[in-house]
């Protein structure tokens, strides 16, 4: 398979600097020759390529926009960029990345002690240890308010009950961020590997996100120390804080996926002869659907790019512009998935081609992290300033 040289019709390229630029080719070189050649079978065996997490960790990839305790510091565009990458590979990575560094690393970073960011970023940053992020429950998904997992306070810590479900990284991680009513508000807990009473279950039969692990985590009076609490959490805000930075590795990635879907379908059409002797791609309605892919492509680039640079440069408003940016360029990505997958005829439904792998794991993406409506009544109570949520 040829090197994939992205899609740029707007010379976005000329807008990056030369870091962003060096750190995007890095992990697009790494997905080409690590990603590329094995994530056909994750994918058909339902498996994560764990042999890859040691060298993501090496690269710089997990939490790469965090400071400090051996993170790399980048900015946002980057940060952004590295998510782009690996979405191209598979939304299986960018999600076990996004866990990793937005939803784990992030809390502990933001809301933790200095024990605990001693503890546990140096090693979720090289890869050495894997995280996973516990909000949602079988009863509880949009409205995560409503959950059922308690956590008492007793003399010897915290007795934690409950269940979580769709835990990204659930089986693999060596720590889980767990969020728990208590009586003073939802509170964030670290739960380590092992602990007594904690348990998780392998989600199966997923017709997508086949290549990211899944699962469902339970507690049973579960005994967690004191110093295993997240002392800043007080509330539901700090883990929506967290949803926040993942949305935004999303916003990012899922143009990826789009990107390589894009040009597979492409090369395919200007090579499949068909009627009168010529190219699929010779005819309108074909040309049609090029035209709507590589026109959203360039307008979620380019939003995601703003998106980037208010972000490091700081904005008050910036988790309703990221919901705004995670709402249109899912959408759009999965539009784009399912356009290629129709140039591609009946070979698109073979897992010898990419788009239907990108179109079965996007219509995941396009509902965790919030779902497309939910992003559109973050936007619009914004907006109107009126909610419109009950």
């Amino acid at each position: 398979m040829p090197k994939f040289q992205g899609t740029d019709f707007y010379q976005i390229d000329d807008l990056l600097s030369d870091e962003e630029r060096l750190i995007r080719q890095t992990v697009r070189e790494f997905v080409d020759d690590e990603v590329v050649p094995v994530i056909r079978d994750n994918y058909r065996d339902g498996t994560f390529p764990t042999q890859l997490i040691a060298k993501i960790g090496k690269l710089g990839l997990l939490g790469s926009n965090l400071q400090g305790y051996g993170c790399a510091g980048l900015n946002n565009v980057a940060y952004g960029l590295i998510n782009q990458e690996l979405e191209r590979g598979d939304s299986g990575l960018r999600s076990f990345a996004s866990v990793q560094g937005s939803l784990v690393m992030y809390p502990i970073h933001q809301f933790g002690s200095e024990e605990q960011k001693q503890k546990w970023l140096p090693k979720l940053a090289s890869g050495e240890a894997v995280g996973c992020f516990a909000l949602t429950e079988p009863d509880s998904g949009s409205n995560p308010g409503i959950m059922r997992t308690r956590a008492e306070k007793t003399k010897n810590g915290w007795l934690l009950n409950g269940s979580k479900m769709w835990i990204t990284n659930g089986s693999l991680a060596d720590v889980a961020v767990i969020w728990a009513k208590t009586e003073d508000g939802i509170r964030g807990f670290l739960v380590e590997k092992g602990t007594e009473g904690f348990t998780s279950k392998a989600v199966h039969g997923k017709l997508s996100l086949r290549a990211s692990d899944t699962a469902e985590l339970f507690f049973g009076n579960c005994l967690i120390p004191e110093e295993n609490l997240l002392p800043e959490t007080i509330g539901l805000k700090n883990a929506l804080m967290c949803l926040t930075q993942a949305r935004f590795g999303i916003a990012w990635g899922v143009i990826g996926a789009a990107m390589a879907c894009y040009e597979e379908a492409l090369e395919y059409a200007k090579g499949r002869i068909q009627f009168a002797g010529k190219p699929i791609a010779a005819h309108q309605l074909v040309q049609e659907k090029f035209v709507y892919m590589l026109s959203e492509i360039t307008k979620a680039q380019l939003l995601a790019l703003q998106l980037g640079r208010l972000k490091d440069k700081g904005t008050k408003q910036i988790h309703v512009q990221i919901s705004l940016a995670k709402r249109n360029n899912v959408y759009h990505a999965l539009e784009i998935a399912r356009l290629a997958r129709q140039v591609l005829g009946a070979n698109g439904i073979s897992d010898d081609y990419q788009a239907m792998r990108h179109m079965c794991n996007l219509e995941t993406v396009i509902t965790y992290e919030g779902t497309h409506d939910i992003h559109t009544l973050i936007v619009g109570e914004y907006i109107t300033g009126h909610s419109a949520f009950v």
